[in-house]
């Protein structure tokens, strides 16, 4: 494999303005950028979550995977061509796929659940909260560009997803989930 960077920095960016996988260059806080951000970030959380993962922990082989399809989707929002889509809806099948399996082990819900229960359960939840921001930032930048609508479709499958990983984790070891108590 070819080294992709010779030299980490380029002062390039010095001005304010950065480069798209295209060449285009756009200002730092550009919808795409601010996109690629929001995943870059959940990626880096995801990162952290399977830090405290044992390695044969059966989450795992899910969770990294998850992180190959986000730098996946933030390359497709830095190519800016249409014609360019990394996620299909094999991809947004596989996310259902594991996700029913994950909330088949699980009793159904009955309160809403606060985020907590282990160390492990929190770093999900919060996964889940980045998730759904960058979620958010995609439906804004997909109003001013064409967005893959499988990769919207996936992104929404993956907070529920971590929303499911989190309740598997936060039960693990006989511990219990974090309900909430509506006594006002």
């Amino acid at each position: 494999m070819a080294d992709r960077l010779t030299r980490i920095y380029t002062r390039r960016g010095d001005s304010g303005q950065t480069s798209l996988a295209s060449g285009t260059r756009v200002d730092k806080y550009d919808l795409r950028v601010e996109a690629m951000g929001e995943l870059d970030e959940l990626n880096c959380q995801l990162g952290l979550l399977l830090s405290h993962l044992d390695n044969n922990d059966s989450l795992r082989p899910i969770l990294a995977s998850l992180q190959h399809r986000l730098f996946d989707m933030g390359g497709e929002i830095a190519m800016d061509n249409n014609n360019y889509q990394a996620l299909t809806a094999d991809d947004v099948n596989q996310l259902e796929q594991s996700l029913d399996a994950l909330n088949d082990t699980l009793p159904p819900l009955k309160e809403f659940i606060l985020p907590g229960g282990s160390q492990t359960a929190a770093l999900c939840h919060q996964s889940r909260a980045l998730c759904r921001r960058a979620e958010r930032r995609l439906y804004q930048l997909a109003e001013q560009h064409s967005v893959n609508p499988q990769s919207l479709a996936w992104l929404n499958r993956l907070s529920d997803l971590l929303f499911v990983c989190a309740r598997v984790l936060a039960r693990r070891n006989n511990g219990q989930e974090v309900l909430w108590n509506n006594q006002r």
